[in-house]
């Protein structure tokens, strides 16, 4: 399980999101593995350059391994980061593969933003991206209004709903990946 998200600021609220969401993908006993903040770094995506950075290769290449993804991305001005976006568009070196893309795989989704539009329309944008590189958006999705809900150094939350949220998002993709390898 690949968890992919946060942002450039280390402990951002949108990475602990996200560490809650593979937690509760870990509860289920698959291995995860996350890629945050400066492990994105990466020169915009251009399909015509088929040269790779090292850090461009490692994420195409966890994303090839993975059987299911987590994606938490910050909500700026109504949208999800650049950061996240730019990361996603290196899926498409996955075109070719035996699996394309991230066909046969669920995919978690949630957003973080200072209230209540931004969080809702980063969502939908990040489950549009989903179902354009084929993968499978779990049924449930979270929009986070960090203005009402703050993400602690301990791996919680100010609302237990919240987390309770996360960890199913978790455990959906994690029960998906499963029952697809059976």
């Amino acid at each position: 399980m690949l968890g992919i998200g946060g942002s450039l600021r280390e402990g951002s609220q949108s990475e602990r999101a996200l560490q809650i969401a593979l937690g509760g993908a870990a509860e289920t006993g698959v291995r995860t593995r996350l890629l945050t903040g400066p492990e994105l770094v990466l020169p915009f995506y251009d399909a015509g350059v088929p040269e790779r950075d090292e850090r461009a290769t490692r994420l195409v290449e966890a994303i090839r391994q993975a059987d299911g993804l987590i994606v938490v991305s910050p909500g700026y001005h109504g949208a999800l980061s650049g950061l996240v976006k730019n990361a996603l568009d290196y899926v498409e070196d996955l075109r070719e593969d035996r699996r394309p893309y991230l066909d046969g795989r669920a995919v978690g989704l949630a957003a973080v933003a200072y209230g209540w539009q931004a969080a809702v329309t980063t969502l939908e944008q990040l489950r549009t991206i989903t179902h354009a590189l084929r993968g499978w958006a779990t049924p449930l999705g979270g929009s986070i209004n960090s203005a009402e809900t703050k993400f602690d150094e301990a791996g919680g939350a100010s609302d237990e709903k919240t987390v309770r949220t996360l960890r199913l998002i978790g455990r959906q993709v994690a029960e998906f990946a499963v029952t697809r390898a059976a």
